[in-house]
């Protein structure tokens, strides 16, 4: 795999990490709802993981990760419309999504170690 989408990979990881780290503590969403803190760390991770898929699919645009479009979709809505964000979309994704795309990002990684 090429040395750059290793390293988008892990930049996708890394803000995973960082977003489970934020919530390990209290997986509610009225406590996302009411910490804007909370909440602006969140979206800013979420713009990363969209910036760093958004520069693997230059390079390769049929990288095998799924959703990867949605992915960057998602970073174009949190910048771009940030006064529209829907706080039960991101905590949906947080949730819902982020676990499979951990998964699915730590076996490309590991697919790549054995190479």
């Amino acid at each position: 795999m090429d040395k750059d989408i290793c390293t988008y990979l892990f930049d996708v990881l890394s803000s995973i990490n960082e977003i489970d780290e934020y919530i390990a503590e209290n997986r509610v969403y009225e406590h996302y709802c009411n910490n804007k803190m909370l909440q602006r760390a969140v979206e800013r991770n979420l713009e990363i993981m969209g910036e760093a898929m958004n520069r693997i699919l230059k390079v390769k645009p049929n990288f095998p990760v799924q959703h990867a479009k949605k992915i960057i979709s998602t970073r174009n809505k949190i910048i771009h419309g940030y006064e529209q964000i829907d706080h039960t979309v991101v905590w949906g994704i947080v949730i819902n999504h982020l676990p499979k795309l951990k998964s699915e990002v730590e076996k490309l990684l590991s697919e790549n170690d054995n190479i």
